[in-house]
């Protein structure tokens, strides 16, 4: 008996239930009253803001756990116009350096949580689930300006990687608008989908199929910002699915296609520079996703 996938995907569609919801607030809650407590942070410009699939209301069952930044505005990382310093900006060196201040979250979060709790990573730290909140992924991030010649910038967030000390420059804000006005432009399928595909993905995964790489969850939720407006708000998910996958399945076979995309926040291109994905491993998803459901 054929499946029945037009169910299936209004119930993928929807976002976690209550219960887990309000894991996801307990720990986000819980590393506020870390940081809090720190007496070494609390004499610092530090806030602590959701990020990723939580905050952008596009997280899935499976994948509920969540992303926290944690924001120090006493030391800013810059990128300039060529030819440009921090000379034309009025802008002097900073004092408080990233490794001081990642070692200090470092310590408040033991503080609170147990050395038993907390593993630190390259990138961000990783808090272990308890019965009471989701496990939690929290990034130091110092404040980020991209400078224009006049002076004006676009803000940001970035890290420094502790193996390599390279930048990694996130766009939080910017994600987080651009995916409300598309959801709400396109009905609320935006969001919907991404969850959508975002549980395909976990469903093939979990039955092994060989054709489907996973894929990143961010990476889901880019593609299907890249589909146009349009092609959403069928009648029913299914022809949703299809017309989201139609898209990406085309426009993924080439580099050239694809290569004007942008993350979310429209602030990088998703098929260029260092990414931890390529073109062909979401051409590969994307071509097995269609096959899974059973499309023609």
């Amino acid at each position: 008996m054929a499946r029945d996938w037009e169910s299936t995907f209004r119930n993928w569609a929807s976002p976690p239930g209550k219960t887990e919801q309000e894991r996801c607030e307990n720990a986000a809650s819980a590393i506020r009253n870390a940081i809090k407590a720190s007496d070494k942070l609390r004499m610092r410009g530090v806030s602590v803001f959701t990020q990723g699939s939580y905050r952008n209301n596009t997280n899935v069952r499976k994948d509920s756990d969540v992303d926290i930044g944690i924001l120090c505005t006493d030391t800013l990382i810059d990128d300039f116009p060529p030819g440009m310093n921090r000379d034309n900006f009025g802008l002097s060196p900073g004092t408080y350096h990233y490794e001081q201040y990642k070692n200090e979250v470092e310590e408040a979060l033991v503080d609170y949580f147990g050395r038993a709790a907390v593993k630190r990573g390259n990138k961000a730290f990783d808090i272990h689930e308890t019965s009471y909140h989701v496990e939690a992924d929290v990034a130091a991030f110092f404040e980020h300006r991209r400078y224009d010649k006049d002076g004006t910038y676009l803000e940001g967030v970035a890290l420094l990687t502790d193996k390599e000390k390279k930048r990694v420059i996130n766009w939080p804000e910017q994600h987080y608008t651009n995916g409300v006005s598309k959801n709400n432009t396109t009905g609320r399928r935006y969001k919907a989908m991404v969850r959508i595909l975002k549980k395909l993905g976990n469903e093939m995964t979990d039955n092994d199929i060989a054709a489907a790489q996973p894929i990143p969850g961010f990476l889901n939720e880019c593609l299907v910002w890249n589909v146009q407006n349009n092609l959403f708000g069928n009648n029913s998910y299914v022809k949703d699915a299809r017309s989201c996958l139609v898209h990406l399945f085309n426009n993924t076979m080439s580099d050239e296609k694809c290569s004007e995309w942008g993350e979310v926040s429209e602030l990088k291109y998703l098929f260029r520079g260092l990414q931890k994905w390529t073109r062909q491993q979401a051409h590969s998803f994307i071509s097995a996703a269609w096959d899974y459901i059973g499309f023609k």
